[in-house]
């Protein structure tokens, strides 16, 4: 470790980009306590220790930090923007002119992200109406109500307030991308759930002393918990690797000898995308039942969507299979991996160059997946499996693990791509870096 802070200390850029990153964090968290004007925050405290300590307002609590328990301006989170990307990662597959606008380059990649950031600002209206219209009903039996006056005045400066502080998070979250280190985005949702964890161990260590969890069913969780860490790190790091072969090329007078190459495949593409996008999908039924309260329909469907419940399980591990399958396809592009092959001359053993290495890399990539999407769906279900049967704290599910492993993971490869990049040694010491899912000619 000393080996790793002292090589960063050496690189100005990346100990720059590094605590800017941390700085934007520390921003972040700091508005977690500002709260929405005209709401009792010791009343919503009181109502989320209650009432909304699980089901869909405690994941709802987990992705934004803490914010939706203080009520902060930041309650709603990064969740709109999650949804407007996927909304406009939907359109570039089904749309014609998004997907030649995709295609365009960079010029095209602003030109949606324009379009994302204006999508975030429009459902964060949508969203904080309803989370408006649903804090008027919030009551605590020992506090009362935590909207003192309502109406349509209240409703307006929380929606603007609420929108406000998406807005902000989203333009940090780019920001932290740009002139920081790491994904912006989930950095913010890591710092979030990272945030939690002591109040989430003071609530373990509450219930161990009250004799709610006998010592022995707590080794088994921690055991449990140490476990499933090491299998994201196996998974999160695993690759498929296809040889590829590089024939004999003349340039000029000069021959040079073919060479042998990997084409890395990782089991899971997607990283933490997929269950970020299935959560955010699955709490879209709860915002339009605070529109309708009355309706029956979606009350029911809100209680059957709830955490723990079978149809939930059912519809999150089909909402992650997909967008494992989905978010794969958008970023990796087996015909154009095989043009680059067949240009640069190289080729897979066996397979002939162009469309039929395309398949090829097409039906590998499928396999493995599916595998990947197989072991998402096993870590995320595993939260309803402990607070139904332990009555554990939701900090410690496998959705939660999944992102603050996954996030650091990628975090620590990109730090180590740029002491690399510098000649240092990354990770590794004098051996060389250790981290692994990534090739060191990758980088270079």
């Amino acid at each position: 470790m000393a080996n790793v802070v002292a090589n960063i200390a050496r690189v100005p850029e990346l100990k720059a980009r590094i605590l800017f990153s941390l700085l934007m964090l520390a921003v972040y968290r700091i508005g977690v306590f500002v709260t929405v004007p005209g709401v009792d925050r010791q009343v919503m405290a009181d109502y989320m220790n209650t009432r909304g300590s699980g089901g869909l307002l405690g994941m709802f609590d987990l992705f934004s930090g803490g914010a939706l328990q203080n009520i902060s301006i930041f309650a709603l989170g990064i969740m709109p923007y999650i949804s407007a990307s996927i909304i406009l990662q939907l359109l570039t597959v089904v749309v014609p002119a998004v997907e030649r606008l995709n295609k365009e380059g960079e010029a095209g990649r602003r030109k949606i992200n324009q379009w994302t950031r204006y999508g975030t600002v429009v459902l964060s209206f949508i969203q904080g109406m309803a989370l408006a219209v649903w804090l008027e009903g919030v009551n605590s039996q020992a506090l009362g109500g935590a909207v003192a006056t309502g109406g349509w005045g209240f409703r307006l400066l929380c929606v603007l307030a609420l929108t406000t502080g998406t807005t902000f998070i989203m333009w940090l979250g780019e920001q932290i991308t740009e002139r920081g280190i790491g994904n912006g985005i989930s950095l913010v949702i890591f710092a979030g759930i990272v945030a939690g964890l002591p109040r989430a161990l003071s609530q373990t260590y509450e219930l161990v002393k009250n004799g709610q969890i006998p010592i022995p069913i707590l080794m088994v969780i921690a055991g449990l918990v140490v476990a499933v860490t090491g299998v994201i790190v196996y998974f999160e790091s695993a690759q498929r690797r296809i040889l590829v072969q590089y024939a004999k090329r003349v340039v000029g007078r000069q021959v040079i000898q073919g060479a042998n190459s990997y084409l890395p495949l990782k089991v899971n593409s997607a990283g933490v995308i997929p269950p970020i996008f299935a959560s955010s999908i699955l709490m879209f039924p709860a915002t339009l039942a605070n529109f309708f309260p009355n309706a029956s329909v979606l009350v029911a469907a809100v209680n059957s969507l709830s955490p723990g419940h079978l149809l939930y399980n059912a519809m999150y591990v089909a909402l992650i299979v997909f967008f494992c399958y989905f978010y794969t396809a958008v970023t990796f592009n087996p015909v154009d991996v095989a043009d680059n092959l067949k240009k640069g001359g190289g080729f897979v053993p066996g397979v002939r160059a162009g469309k039929k290495t395309a398949e090829y890399i097409d039906r590998v990539l499928s396999r493995i997946t599916f595998g990947g999407a197989i072991y998402i769906s096993a870590v995320c279900i595993l939260p309803a499996f402990l607070t139904q049967n332990f009555n554990v704290p939701f900090y410690f599910g496998g959705t939660s693990l999944l992102i603050v492993v996954g996030v650091a993971m990628d975090t620590a490869r990109q730090i180590e791509s740029h002491l690399i990049t510098r000649s240092y040694e990354g990770f590794g010491g004098e051996r060389g870096p250790r981290m692994r899912g990534r090739r060191t000619d990758e980088i270079l």
